[in-house]
């Protein structure tokens, strides 16, 4: 006789952020709060001669904050933001790993990290080296730099994680999908606790001239803070961003024995995938929707029950307007009364960073009772006739919450979140 399956519940404990709105949790969350925008004139590299010249670049990240300068001149900017950022939520989480009293075993704890781009980025200043000095010139560290399970085995290095470690590639869905897969390791009894989320370090010249080749992002040059205009009538591409948001998961009992604050609880996931094209959605957003569907049913969870949705919101024409679709299918006659944020006109699109910075923000709208606003929404567009959240905010109890993410290649995921009743 099979014995039954134990679904085991995922408790949100900590928040890790190095973002263009704010570092570490509280000044994150204050960046949203108040409305900082995070989009300026791009410095990283000389983009004078590209149609975008603006980006969400993280103002002042120190790499001597986290790391001696023999150890960061080790890492490329992809594993010191996922380093930076794991630590950062393991400290607000209050999480011991290892042994001893109230500590979670290392061979309990995992990690999942998304990135669309991985190290990738941080190569192209060796492949310049390597054009112009041959062989000899290229750094022992390039192989290991390159693929997108460097952020993941970076931090399960510097942290003893020993259990499941998972890095993933799904485009701007990879942060939420790493989430998701790490709620499913924790709920499935595969560990007590995760290490989950997105990083992105995508500001390098190549990198970011093959995004305005195809004309996916904004050319807004002259006002930085209003570029990314998620749902706007004249929205006319995203914002390329940097950054990284990595979030402590927990089995619930395990995080209620340590007395742990709880910021909300993930309750469901899902993932499909369009199987349409590579850079446009199904224009009917139906498997969008049924992501979202399927999100709630692993959730236990009705439609009627959706109190708020976190949109992906890329501020891209035909993205929006397929989002707007799908939450339509989904909520069905309530569509137009449950509030929608969209916050990438804070922080921008750290492509597959996104998923995880809003699963954050989803997280502390849940624990903190208050939706963001959906910035820059000056012209509502009348094909996105939503509910979406104005001005400066709304402060409501928000007891469930949905997030989406959407990426290239026709990937889509959506994440529950719950207020904690134990």
């Amino acid at each position: 006789m099979i014995a039954p399956t134990i679904r085991h519940r995922v408790a949100l404990t900590g928040i890790g952020a190095v973002t263009p709105i704010g570092t570490g949790v509280r000044e994150f969350w204050e960046g949203v709060r108040t409305g900082r925008r995070g989009v300026r004139p791009l410095t990283r590299f000389d983009a004078s001669a590209l149609r975008t010249r603006i980006a969400g670049e993280i103002p002042a990240f120190d790499p001597a904050a986290f790391f001696s300068p023999k150890r960061a001149g080790r890492m490329d900017r992809f594993a010191q933001l996922s380093i930076a950022a794991a630590q950062l939520a393991i400290e607000d989480a209050g999480l011991r790993i290892g042994e001893g009293y109230m500590a979670v075993p290392e061979t309990d704890v995992g990690v999942t990290i998304g990135s669309a781009l991985g190290g990738v980025p941080s190569a192209e200043a060796d492949h310049v080296l390597f054009l112009e000095s041959g062989i000899k010139s290229v750094p022992p560290s390039l192989a290991i730099r390159v693929f997108a399970g460097a952020g993941a085995c970076n931090v399960a290095i510097a942290f003893g994680a020993r259990g499941p470690v998972l890095g993933n590639s799904n485009s701007c869905a990879s942060g939420a999908i790493a989430i998701g897969e790490a709620y499913r390791a924790i709920r499935n009894g595969d560990a007590r606790a995760m290490i989950a989320g997105g990083v992105e370090a995508p500001l390098a010249p190549l990198t970011f001239a093959a995004f305005t080749v195809i004309k996916a992002m904004s050319t807004l040059n002259d006002e930085p803070a209003r570029a990314s205009r998620p749902f706007d009538a004249k929205r006319d591409g995203f914002v390329m961003a940097e950054g990284a948001a990595i979030l402590v998961l927990e089995e619930l009992g395990s995080a209620l024995r340590r007395d742990a604050r709880i910021y909300a609880e993930i309750a469901g996931f899902a993932t499909t995938n369009d199987a349409f094209h590579m850079t446009a959605p199904e224009p009917q957003g139906r498997d969008a929707a049924r992501a979202m569907r399927l999100a709630l049913r692993d959730a236990g969870l009705t439609t009627e029950e959706v109190e708020a949705v976190n949109a992906h919101g890329s501020s891209t024409v035909l993205n929006d307007r397929t989002e707007t679709l799908a939450i339509k299918e989904v909520l069905g006659a309530r569509a137009r009364r449950v509030p929608v944020s969209g916050t990438k006109g804070l922080h921008a699109h750290a492509l597959g960073a996104s998923g995880a910075m809003e699963a954050a923000i989803a997280s502390l709208s849940v624990s903190e009772g208050f939706l963001p606003p959906t910035a820059n929404l000056d012209h509502p567009d009348p094909e996105c006739d939503l509910d979406y959240v104005p001005g400066v905010g709304r402060t409501v109890p928000v007891r469930t919450l949905i997030s989406n993410s959407f990426g290239f290649g026709g990937t889509n995921a959506c994440l529950v979140f719950k207020s904690v009743n134990p």
